[in-house]
C-alpha cells in the first residue's frame, strides 16, 4: 500500500516536475522573445535615427539648393533690368543729341531765312527804283513817239479804236448773217431729220462706220467719272487722242467720233480699259492710252499678217506688213482700204489665172497697190508714186512696184500683171456699195482744217473734231501766252473763213495748258 502511494506520489512529484521543466521552457521561450522584441525594438529605433538624419540632411541641401537658384534667378534679373536701364539711358541720349542737332539746323535754317528777307527788301528796293526808271523811260519814248509820229497819244488811241471798231463792225456782220440764216438751217434741219429717219431704215451705213465707235459701259455713272472733275478727263481724253467724245442721253454708251481710224481705235480701247478698271484720272488716262497705242501697233501689224497669209504671200519685209496693217484703219471713199487692197489681190490673181499671166505676181501686186495711201499725210505725192518707192526702198521687185505707181495711169505698164491690177482695182471700186464719194470729200476737209491750224508758229497739235464743225488746238505754253490764245484763235478762225468752203460754221478752241511736274523722293 505504501508501495502504492509512494509510486503514486512519485508520478505526481514526476508530473509536477514535468509540469514545472515545461512551464520554465515556456518561460524562457517568453523571455527570449522579450529579448528578441527588445533588440528589433532597438534596431527600429537605430534605423530611423538614421533615418531622421538622412531627411535632415536632404532637407538642408534642398534648401541650400533652393536658396542657390533663387539667388542666381534674383541676380541674373537684376543683371536684365541694369541692360534695360543702360540701353533706355542710351537711347535717351541719342534723342537728345538728336534733338541738339535739330535745334541747331533750325537755328541756321531761320538765320538764312533771316539773311534771305534782308537780301529780298533789297531786291524790292532795287525793283522799285527800276520801276520808277522804266516809268521815267516809257514816258520819254511815248514823248519821243509823239514828235516822230506827229500824233498824240489821244489821236494814236482815237487811230486804234477805230480800227477795232471797223474790225468788230466786221464780226456783228457776221454774226447778224448767222442769225438771219438760223431760221433756214433750222428748218432744213428738220427736213433732214425727217428725211435720213426714212431713209436710214432702207439703207447702209457708210460714214458713221468710218467715223463712229460705240464703248458700252457698265452704268450710266461711269458718264460722269469719264467727264471728271469740272470736265478734266473728258478733256484729257480728247486733247491726248484727237477724238471728239460725245456723252449724250444714250443709255451706258458713249460714242467716239474721229475721220482718223487709228486716233478712234487708239481712243475705244483706252476708254474701254479705263472703263474696266474704274480709277479714271489724268494720270491714268496717259497710261492707258500709251497700252493702247501699243496694242494697236500690234493689231496693226496682225492685220498686215492676216492679209498676207489670206492670199498665201511670203518673204515680205516687216515694215511692209506693218504699213499694209495700217490701211485696216484707213477708208477710200467710205470704203476699207485694206479690204479693198485684199479683194484686188484675189481679183487680180483670178484675171491672171484666166488668161495665163504671173499669178503670183499679180496676186503681190494687187495687194500692194495702194500701200501708198498711208504715207500721202507726209508728202503731197500721189500715193501710187509713193507706194512704189516705198516697195522698192524694202526690197520689193520693180514689177510689184510697177503694179502701185500704174495703177492710176501716172507711169506706163511694164508688164501684163499691172495691167490687171489697174483691171481688178477699177472693178473692186465699181461694184454697187463699195464707195461713197462725200466722205472723201469730208475727210480731206478736215485734213485741210488740220493743216491750216497747225501752220501756225506755237501750235502742238491739231484736231478737227464734232465732224468738223470744231478746231480743237493744243499749243505751246512756252511760245503762246495766254493773252496772245485769243489772237491766235481770232487768227486762226480768220484763215479758215478766207481759205476754206464749208457749210455752217466751225469753232476754233484753243487750248493752253500748264504742267509741273515733281518727283516724291
Amino acid at each position: 500500500m505504501n508501495t502504492i502511494i509512494m509510486i503514486a506520489a512519485v508520478i505526481v512529484a514526476a508530473g509536477i516536475f514535468s509540469s514545472v521543466l515545461y512551464k520554465k521552457s515556456v518561460v524562457d521561450k517568453k523571455i527570449e522573445d522579450l529579448n528578441n522584441l527588445e533588440n528589433s525594438v532597438e534596431q527600429a529605433k537605430v534605423k530611423a535615427q538614421k533615418i531622421e538624419k538622412r531627411a535632415t540632411f536632404d532637407a538642408e541641401s534642398k534648401a541650400k539648393e533652393i536658396t542657390i537658384k533663387a539667388k542666381e534667378t534674383a541676380y541674373k534679373i537684376k543683371e536684365d533690368a541694369e541692360k534695360e536701364i543702360k540701353l533706355a539711358k542710351n537711347e535717351i541720349n541719342q534723342k537728345e543729341n538728336r534733338l541738339i542737332k535739330r535745334e541747331e539746323s533750325l537755328d541756321s535754317k531761320l538765320d538764312r531765312i533771316e539773311a534771305k528777307t534782308v537780301e529780298i527788301n533789297n531786291y524790292e528796293k532795287k525793283l522799285n527804283l527800276k520801276e520808277s526808271e522804266i516809268e521815267e523811260l516809257k514816258q520819254k519814248q511815248e514823248l519821243e513817239l509823239e514828235k516822230i509820229s506827229e500824233l498824240s497819244k489821244e489821236d494814236a488811241k482815237n487811230i486804234l479804236l477805230d480800227k477795232l471798231k471797223d474790225d468788230l463792225t466786221h464780226d456783228s456782220a457776221v454774226m447778224i448773217r448767222s442769225f438771219e440764216h438760223k431760221l433756214e438751217e433750222e428748218k432744213d434741219r428738220m427736213t433732214q431729220r425727217i428725211l435720213s429717219t426714212a431713209i436710214g431704215k432702207a439703207s447702209a451705213e457708210f460714214v458713221s462706220d468710218a467715223t463712229v465707235s460705240v464703248v458700252q459701259l457698265p452704268n450710266d455713272e461711269m458718264k460722269g467719272r469719264i467727264i471728271g472733275r469740272e470736265g478734266r478727263n473728258i478733256r484729257t481724253i480728247e486733247s491726248l487722242t484727237g477724238v471728239d467724245v460725245i456723252i449724250d442721253d444714250t443709255p451706258e454708251a458713249v460714242v467716239l467720233s474721229c475721220f482718223d481710224g487709228v486716233k478712234r481705235e487708239i481712243a475705244r480701247s483706252a476708254l474701254e480699259k479705263l472703263v474696266n478698271d474704274g480709277r479714271i484720272h489724268p494720270t491714268k488716262i496717259e497710261e492707258a492710252i500709251k497700252k493702247a497705242t501699243k496694242e494697236v501697233d500690234k493689231g496693226i501689224r496682225e492685220a498686215g499678217e492676216h492679209a498676207l497669209f489670206e492670199l498665201g504671200i511670203t518673204g515680205v519685209h516687216p515694215e511692209v506688213t506693218k504699213v499694209l496693217g495700217s490701211l485696216k484703219f484707213r477708208t477710200s471713199y467710205g470704203q476699207n482700204v485694206l479690204t479693198h487692197a485684199i479683194e484686188v489681190g484675189h481679183l487680180a490673181a483670178t484675171l491672171a489665172a484666166e488668161i495665163g499671166a504671173d499669178v503670183k505676181l499679180a496676186k503681190r501686186s494687187g495687194l500692194f497697190h495702194d500701200i501708198g495711201k498711208v504715207l500721202t499725210h507726209e508728202t503731197e505725192t500721189s500715193h501710187g508714186l509713193l507706194g512704189a518707192e516705198f516697195l522698192r526702198k524694202f526690197g520689193e521687185k520693180d514689177l510689184v512696184a510697177n503694179g502701185a505707181e500704174s495703177h492710176h495711169h501716172e507711169v506706163e505698164f511694164k508688164c501684163i500683171e499691172s495691167v490687171l491690177v489697174q483691171a481688178a482695182d477699177a472693178i473692186s471700186a465699181s461694184r454697187p456699195g463699195a464707195r461713197r464719194e462725200t466722205l472723201n470729200t469730208y475727210i480731206k476737209r478736215l485734213e485741210e482744217l488740220e493743216a491750216i491750224a497747225s501752220s501756225f508758229e506755237g501750235v502742238d497739235s491739231s484736231y478737227a473734231i464734232q465732224a468738223g464743225r470744231e478746231m480743237r488746238i493744243i499749243i505751246n505754253p512756252e511760245i503762246i501766252s495766254d493773252d496772245k490764245t485769243t489772237i491766235l484763235s481770232r487768227d486762226i478762225a480768220k484763215k479758215i473763213e478766207e481759205t476754206m468752203q464749208y457749210p455752217g460754221q466751225i469753232k476754233v478752241t484753243v487750248v493752253r495748258e500748264t504742267r509741273s511736274v515733281e518727283y516724291a523722293k
